[in-house]
């Protein structure tokens, strides 16, 4: 299973707060947070193919010209899975996550989530009828790994066993 990442500059190792300005940037490496998620999916036979990030200020600065970019680039790469975050408690990554999971469920069928913290009430009730948003802890917060293995399985479930999906939404989503 194919699985393509989208994240904030700093999740990606290129340097959040010191380098805001990142633009829209695709690597087929693994790269920063993605190496914590690594495991989890490779116990579900999942292969990160690509790593999609941009900057905060960047994306602040061109938010329908970054989502409408980062959907085209998944729709291009085709994977089975796009995960948007896990953004933790960050609102600016939050919505440009939201945002790109909901353009790439209307506009793909790549099937996708996003994953954020309680923290970001404000864009869980945004979106939570147009997208899966996993639930994890905010930065620094406990139940770290577990979250990690419930979007696993979160994911496997949608590509693997969709007839559960509900199920799985229910005790993993907001």
């Amino acid at each position: 299973m194919k699985v393509v990442l989208i994240f904030d500059s700093g999740l990606a190792g290129a340097g959040g707060k010191s380098n805001p300005d990142c633009a829209l940037t695709a690597t087929r490496e693994i790269a920063g947070t993605a190496m914590l998620l690594e495991p989890h999916l490779k116990a579900i036979d999942a292969e990160i193919v690509a790593t999609l990030y941009c900057g905060m200020d960047y994306y602040k600065q061109n938010k329908e010209e970054v989502v409408t970019k980062l959907a085209a680039m998944v729709k291009k790469l085709s994977p089975d899975f796009a995960l948007c975050g896990p953004c933790f408690n960050f609102p600016e990554f939050s919505e440009m996550a939201a945002n790109t999971a909901k353009l790439i469920t209307e506009k793909t069928t790549v099937k996708t989530a996003s994953m954020m913290a309680i923290e970001n009430q404000n864009i869980i009730d945004r979106f939570k009828d147009d997208i899966a948003i996993l639930k994890m802890p905010k930065k620094g917060g406990t139940g770290l790994s577990e979250s990690f293995e419930n979007m696993a399985k979160f994911i496997d479930t949608s590509v693997n066993h969709p007839e559960n999906l509900a199920k799985v939404k229910e005790e993993y989503c907001y």
